[in-house]
């Protein structure tokens, strides 16, 4: 018999049309231990909510439309110190959760990610592919070290949930969420899992890769914003390299002499050089911030 995780852990499922698949996700949870499930539902128009409800979950319709509304919608039911945040189409396995819980408590994390490292053929090839852009561009923007930021399984203390403004839309409230924790308290992990085939019909688009990116940039504006100006300005050194080659050889080869563009070519690749140095040196002063909040936050426990 499975321990009940029920006061320290409630799961929260948000569901659109999800009939196909919600009663084996419910059925999972149940016998790994886990009895205190929130489906927060965006106004299905099938059985998703009489399915969840007869299995004994808990159904409360959403506030808005999206994954981040949805999530905003289930805080004020949440009464443990932890919450978890799965999708309701049957692919993260309910055995992880554990895992996920176990290095939260054990590191005093405040968010553990379940990283898709298992079955990634199971994610469609683009949205592998932007799903690896998008990281490692958060990982440049915010200093952290995380392979699948955009995982739709992902364990959060409550308390700290309710500091987050929620502002993005749909799929991008995981970088929201991760982006908040890694430039707040910077206690913030992941734990490898199995991905399987989802049931029923994808609702992520091509589209919503751009709309994430976007957000992405939006986050790092307001958590880093001195790191993401020079880092932006550090893009001219592209330019201006490849117009000092052009300057260079066009004096080299045909001894022709291009004074305007070679100031042009010099003054950018200056202007580059000195950017991207300086995005350095922030984002390693970031991290000094970072390392000493967490110090501080130890001696005062």
């Amino acid at each position: 018999m499975c321990n009940d995780f029920s006061s320290i852990l409630t799961v929260v499922i948000p569901t659109l049309d999800e009939e196909q698949s919600i009663a084996l996700v419910i059925d999972d949870l149940k016998q790994q231990g886990f009895n205190n499930i929130l489906v927060v539902d965006g106004n299905s128009r099938d059985r998703t909510r009489e399915i969840a409800g007869g299995l004994g979950a808990r159904v409360v319709l959403q506030e808005g439309k999206g994954k981040a509304d949805a999530i905003r919608t289930a805080i004020p039911y949440i009464e443990t110190p932890y919450l978890l945040v799965m999708d309701g189409d049957y692919t993260y396995p309910a055995k992880h959760i554990k895992e996920l819980l176990d290095k939260a408590v054990k590191e005093n994390l405040d968010e553990v990610i379940g990283a898709r490292i298992r079955g990634r053929e199971n994610i469609p090839l683009m949205n592998r592919l932007g799903n690896w852009v998008i990281t490692k561009t958060f990982n440049i923007l915010f200093g952290t070290n995380l392979s699948d930021v955009c995982s739709g399984m992902y364990l959060l203390r409550t308390q700290r949930t309710r500091e987050i403004n929620f502002e993005s839309k749909g799929f991008s409230v995981e970088v929201e969420i991760a982006a908040h924790i890694a430039s707040t308290t910077r206690r913030i992990g992941e734990v490898p899992i199995e991905y399987r085939k989802r049931i029923g019909k994808p609702k992520l688009r091509k589209r919503h890769g751009a709309l994430i990116m976007l957000d992405a940039y939006k986050l790092a504006l307001r958590y880093n914003p001195v790191f993401l100006i020079f880092m932006t300005a550090s893009l001219i050194l592209i330019p201006s390299l490849a117009l000092t080659a052009y300057v260079a050889y066009d004096l080299l080869v045909n001894n022709v002499k291009h004074h305007v563009w070679a100031i042009i070519a010099v003054t950018g690749t200056g202007i580059g050089i000195q950017s991207t140095l300086m995005a350095i040196m922030t984002l390693y002063l970031k991290r000094l911030e970072y390392r000493l909040v967490q110090r501080l936050e130890e001696v005062k426990r």
